[in-house]
């Protein structure tokens, strides 16, 4: 008898302390919602918590439809420890930062393996070597503006933010780059013409970042036409080329769209 009334003892103590601990978590954590699923429960380390859009400050307004789940008025020091939180932009930060594993890990492939094992001549590892840099780079940027815009300095946002769009016209410039080389491989004056249309193209796009305005809401549209323009420029070079290699009938063409 009397051990049994240890053993209820024993439990009572356990469940007790149990609902303790249980407490103290939820103390510590913070209710977010998202999407249609109910308030869930994210511990968050100490100094940060998770805010709705009407509580954030005005430059982080940017999409009324997320309304909640925001990281705001953070230093530094938590911006670079909410990486690993569950947040509003928790899948921007990591699916940026795994791309840049990924392009990393493929530009050390390709140039110990691949490249060497298939000859390929000094032009060939620069312009890989580029395209690559280009592409890491621009996740790299990407990854620094998810994981900064919610620092209390609203210069400092702005700051990551321009870079993020300067990422942006680094990797349309290793997409051009390596296209453009292969495709007028033979054509050395129109490689020549195309290359330095596009790179006069990113430094005027880098100047206009310069503009006060640039990264204000009423330049929004003007910096969506930027880039359109940018990347659709690439229809251009498309084009001429299969004008030049006779049309969409030609063989090389059919080839070619047949790979990509």
């Amino acid at each position: 008898m009397r051990g049994k009334q240890s053993g209820g003892r024993d439990v009572r103590d356990w469940c007790r302390n149990s609902s303790t601990m249980h407490q103290k978590l939820l103390k510590s954590a913070h209710y977010i919602e998202l999407g249609s699923y109910q308030y869930w429960p994210v511990l968050l380390p100490r100094g940060i918590r998770l805010y709705t859009y009407e509580q954030i400050p005005v430059f982080l307004k940017d999409n009324p439809y997320i309304t909640d789940g925001y990281r705001a008025y953070l230093p530094s020091r938590l911006c670079l420890k909410s990486l690993f939180i569950l947040s509003n932009e928790t899948v921007n930060i990591w699916s940026h930062l795994l791309g840049f594993l990924l392009f990393f890990t493929l530009g050390v492939y390709d140039m110990v393996s691949v490249l060497p094992s298939a000859n390929a001549s000094r032009e060939d590892f620069v312009i890989c070597s580029i395209c690559l840099f280009c592409f890491q780079v621009c996740m790299l940027c990407s990854v620094g503006y998810h994981l900064f815009c919610c620092h209390r300095s609203e210069k400092t946002s702005r700051r990551w933010m321009a870079l993020d769009y300067a990422g942006i016209s680094i990797g349309i410039l290793g997409c051009y780059v390596s296209g453009v080389f292969y495709a007028f491989y033979c054509n050395n004056y129109w490689r020549q013409v195309y290359l330095i249309t596009v790179l006069a193209m990113i430094l005027a796009v880098f100047f206009a970042q310069i503009h006060p305005s640039y990264l204000t809401q009423q330049w929004h549209r003007l910096r969506s036409v930027i880039f359109c323009s940018v990347s659709g420029y690439g229809i251009i070079p498309t084009v001429h080329w299969i004008w030049l290699n006779g049309g969409v009938g030609a063989s090389i063409v059919q080839v070619r769209t047949y790979l990509w």
